[in-house]
């Protein structure tokens, strides 16, 4: 089942002779349970991509679908942007970006709560991911006296809170060692494989997207899958 689709997708920065074409008609698609590493040097449009998916940023052109269901097409935005964001896709950054007044398993909850679901059978369910995630024995503590792995575990679980059916990885390992880094990958593709989610992971260390899916590259707007 195919999870997401971009058909011809552009994003131009600027106008005129300062017209900057970062991404240059992505065709890509992902299916469920697939993990899928995005590689390029800094500067080719990776975090664009994402952004573009996500409706971040506006694309320029194109088209995205996500489930089956046009999200992007002709200009045109066909979803309420927050709530389609909150209930379809899970977000994993370099940075944890938890909020530090609130222990982990309330960083997770508060995902929740923001979609409309609370009370205990939420707080339940925010303390079975952070289980899955063997982060239960710290669901009390605050991100300030967690390591860099477990704060990345904290927001895998956070990012998966909603249920997404797709999940946007940006560097999520960059600011980890390499043990953490492929700990978290391995994270990645398990959630993928048991969960049928489709993952987008980006990466600038290719050591870390050992038993991906697929492997696409971006260089100079345009997308190639590695074979």
């Amino acid at each position: 089942m195919s999870i997401l689709q971009l058909s011809g997708l552009k994003k131009t920065y600027g106008s005129g002779d300062l017209a900057v074409q970062a991404l240059d008609g992505i065709d890509l698609s992902v299916q469920a349970g697939e993990v899928s590493a995005l590689l390029g040097p800094s500067g080719s449009g990776k975090s664009t991509l994402l952004n573009c998916i996500s409706l971040i940023l506006e694309p320029s052109a194109g088209s995205i679908e996500l489930s089956g269901k046009t999200v992007y097409a002709e200009g045109r935005t066909y979803v309420h942007v927050r709530r389609f964001r909150r209930e379809n896709i899970g977000f994993i950054f370099q940075g944890s970006f938890l909020i530090p007044f609130l222990n982990a398993l309330e960083n997770v909850y508060l995902a929740m709560e923001l979609n409309g679901r609370s009370g205990k059978s939420a707080r339940k369910k925010a303390f079975e991911l952070l289980q899955d995630l063997g982060m239960e024995h710290r669901s009390n503590a605050y991100p300030g006296s967690l390591s860099g792995g477990e704060m990345q575990r904290v927001a895998i679980a956070r990012a998966l809170a909603n249920d997404p059916k797709l999940i946007l990885a940006d560097e999520p390992t960059a600011s980890l060692d390499t043990e953490r880094g492929f700990k978290v990958m391995e994270l990645l593709k398990n959630i993928a494989m048991e969960r049928g989610t489709a993952v987008i992971a980006v990466t600038h260390d290719e050591r870390m997207i050992q038993g991906f899916d697929s492997v696409y590259r971006l260089r100079d707007g345009q997308l190639y899958k590695s074979s």
